[in-house]
């Protein structure tokens, strides 16, 4: 999508990096000539997809763990990364945690694991990184990765609505406060893009799937590389007056859901006449 050395002499961190969608991004971007800092509690995890992106795009990826939860892990880490690679020209907070559950099941710490990874860990790794790079008089590319049901809502995943719902709120005031210093902000809303760790919590009996792509214009589940070819456009210097925008990108399933005679897609051909003759019979209001 972008030329070969778009990133080239630039570092990207990448929280949540060495699975799924973070995976995706960052072998999109190390492709593209980046060097990247990824982050996750699981070093060993990190250093299998350090090694793998490396071999396959000859660049630098550096394996770093964080518990993005814990404010100091999270100010070790930005040491860490400013220490092996310099500051960041990208900064894509992609860590998450989700399961479905009805609401009064949830304890506290539930509802407390999910907004700890989700909104906290977002804003502790954004801010930490945010003064580090004001300090340095040097700007970046944040990239938040949230989901279409932070607009609307959702029962089930309550704790994670809420969550995704201020991390939107976090990066559009943050491209206001801090577009001076440089730094743009940007999400993406992703509708279902089946990854292991995702649909192991959302799906774990596997029943829905197939009800999801009933509410699916184009008809398939996402894919993590459509995701990173949205993630590094936005990410890119060829975005650089993007800044404050929250990006839906599911298949067209938020419209088809929110529009209230979508499901008249059902209606058949025969069943259309009989219903127009009705209609043109009708007088009056």
């Amino acid at each position: 999508m972008l030329p070969p050395d778009t990133f080239k002499g630039k570092v990207a961190f990448i929280t949540g990096g060495g699975t799924g969608l973070g995976k995706g991004m960052t072998t999109a971007l190390s492709r593209l000539g980046a060097e990247c800092v990824i982050a996750s509690r699981k070093l060993d995890v990190l250093e299998k997809t350090a090694s793998e992106i490396t071999s396959e795009t000859g660049n630098k990826v550096h394996p770093v763990q964080c518990d993005v939860r814990d404010p100091d892990s999270v100010k070790k880490a930005v040491t860490e990364l400013i220490r092996v690679a310099g500051h960041p020209n990208v900064v894509i907070n992609n860590a998450a945690g989700n399961f479905v559950s009805p609401s009064e099941r949830l304890s506290p710490n539930a509802w407390k694991t999910i907004t700890d990874i989700v909104l906290n860990g977002t804003a502790y790794v954004t801010l930490e990184v945010g003064k580090e790079l004001i300090k340095a008089g040097k700007g970046a590319a944040f990239l938040g990765i949230t989901t279409i049901y932070a607009e609307s809502g959702s029962g089930f995943v309550v704790p994670s609505a809420s969550a995704k719902a201020g991390v939107d709120a976090l990066y559009k005031s943050l491209a206001s406060e801090w577009g001076r210093y440089g730094m743009r902000f940007n999400v993406i809303q992703p509708g279902p893009i089946k990854t292991k760790g995702a649909f192991s919590r959302l799906d774990p009996m596997g029943v829905f799937e197939k009800e999801m792509l009933q509410r699916l214009p184009c008809g398939r589940l996402g894919l993590p590389e459509e995701i990173a070819n949205l993630a590094i456009y936005l990410c890119s210097d060829y975005a650089n007056w993007v800044s404050g925008a929250i990006i839906r990108m599911d298949g067209g399933e938020y419209v088809f859901m929110a529009g209230e005679f979508n499901s008249l897609q059902k209606v058949t051909n025969e069943q259309w006449d009989i219903m127009e003759k009705l209609i043109r019979k009708t007088k009056g209001s």
